[in-house]
C-alpha cells in the first residue's frame, strides 16, 4: 500500500505532537529543579524548613526544646516540642491553627505571633507540622 498525503500528514502530526509533549515534560522537570526541587526535596518542604528557621527558632530553638535565643524573654517559656504528653494531646490541625493565628487565638501565650502570610499554603503548613512532630521524644 502506498501512503497517501493524508496518511503522511496524520503520521507527521502524531510524531510532532509526541515530540512536543516529550520536550515540554522534559523542560518542566528541569525548570522545577531550578525553582524549588533540590536533591528530591519538594519546594514546600524546603520553604517550611526556611520558615521554621526564620519564624520559630528564635523562641523554640533549633532542637525544638523551647530554648531559642529569645526564649528567656518569654513568659511563659516557649513550648518544648519534644514533650511526649504535649505531642499526644495536640492534633495536626491545632498546630496549624496555632501557627496561622498565633498563641492567643488558641488559648496559649499571646507572645506567639500569628503567621497570616502562610494562609492557603497547605503543603508548607503540613511540612511545618512534620517538623514539629519530628521533635517528639528527642
Amino acid at each position: 500500500m502506498i501512503p497517501t498525503n493524508r496518511t503522511l500528514f496524520s503520521t507527521t502530526t502524531l510524531v510532532l505532537l509526541a515530540l512536543t509533549a516529550l520536550a515540554t515534560s522534559c523542560g518542566k522537570s528541569s525548570e522545577s529543579s531550578r525553582s524549588g526541587r533540590q536533591f528530591g526535596i519538594p519546594a514546600a518542604r524546603k520553604e517550611a524548613n526556611e520558615a521554621f528557621q526564620s519564624l520559630c527558632v528564635t523562641c523554640h530553638g533549633t532542637t525544638g526544646h523551647g530554648d531559642g535565643p529569645g526564649a528567656a524573654a518569654c513568659d511563659p517559656r516557649p513550648r518544648s516540642f519534644s514533650d511526649p504528653a504535649w505531642q499526644a494531646s495536640v492534633t495536626d490541625e491545632q498546630i496549624q491553627k496555632t501557627v496561622l493565628f498565633g498563641g492567643g487565638a488558641v488559648g496559649k501565650s499571646a507572645q506567639m505571633p500569628a503567621q497570616p502570610q502562610l494562609k492557603g499554603k497547605t503543603e508548607l503548613l503540613q511540612h511545618l507540622v512534620a517538623i514539629v512532630r519530628g521533635f517528639a521524644a528527642r
